[in-house]
């Protein structure tokens, strides 16, 4: 008896996991360049015997989707959506190199290239720091340029690069913040092949129809799971009143 409450046990506790995933997809269906997060389910069984014939499903989020959302033309100059699949660097809170593909961009009060989470954008020498006067552009490649009003003849002056790197090949993973990050530490390469479409932004790959269903196939799942610990207890309810009888 105990095989079957274990096994159900274990998969309640994975239908819980499944529905924490669901609804931080589901919370972040309108945040600008998310990546849904995918959840792995598998069963482990317990080696040696008897145990052998008790198994327990875990469940643990493997990675996001990668797939690209929409792109929604905004036509402000500082709005950026990546058109391959490279990922723009920022700096953390802890000050490391991470990954996002959120492009809503604006400068600081002092001066720093941001996203819209506040990530300060990075470059190749670091954060990319915007000069007070002039009118800032971005360049196809990531480049940041600015314009001097004053003289309307002369070309705009290069102030960085934003860095697009790749991570095809490297072990990256996606932490709670919802930056991504190399496995073991380190940095991504940069992706010269990378281009960005200005005055534009990418939004959330999230599908809130299908997250909708995964809800509702997850709450069934749950409460089937249930159910089979309660029928579990009348069965042992019941042999103990036949052991009653005897």
């Amino acid at each position: 008896m105990d095989r079957l409450i274990h096994t159900a046990l274990s998969g309640m506790r994975a239908s819980m996991d499944s529905q924490r995933v669901i609804a931080s997809n589901m919370a972040n269906a309108n945040t600008l360049g998310f990546r849904a997060e995918m959840l792995d389910q598998r069963a482990v069984t317990i080696k040696g015997q008897p145990n052998e014939a008790r198994a327990m499903q875990t469940a643990s989020v493997r990675g996001a989707n990668m797939v690209a959302g929409e792109i929604v033309d905004t036509g402000r100059n500082l709005d950026i959506a990546i058109e391959t699949d490279a990922l723009m660097a920022v700096q953390a809170v802890d000050g490391t190199e991470a990954y996002t593909r959120r492009g809503d961009l604006s400068i600081s009060a002092t001066g720093l290239l941001v996203n819209g989470e506040g990530r300060p954008v990075l470059g190749e020498n670091g954060p990319i720091t915007i000069p007070p006067v002039g009118i800032p552009g971005i360049a196809p490649d990531g480049t940041i340029t600015i314009a001097d009003p004053a003289a309307p003849d002369q070309p705009p002056a290069e102030v960085g690069r934003i860095k697009l790197a790749t991570w095809e090949g490297s072990p990256v993973s996606k932490g709670l913040d919802g930056l991504f990050r190399v496995e073991g530490g380190g940095i991504l390469p940069g992706d010269e092949a990378a281009t960005v479409k200005v005055g534009a932004l990418e939004q959330s790959n999230v599908k809130t129809t299908e997250v909708l269903v995964d809800m509702i196939d997850a709450q069934r799942l749950f409460a089937m799971r249930s159910k089979l610990i309660s029928t579990a207890r009348e069965i042992d309810e019941s042999g103990a009143q036949l052991m009653r009888l005897g």
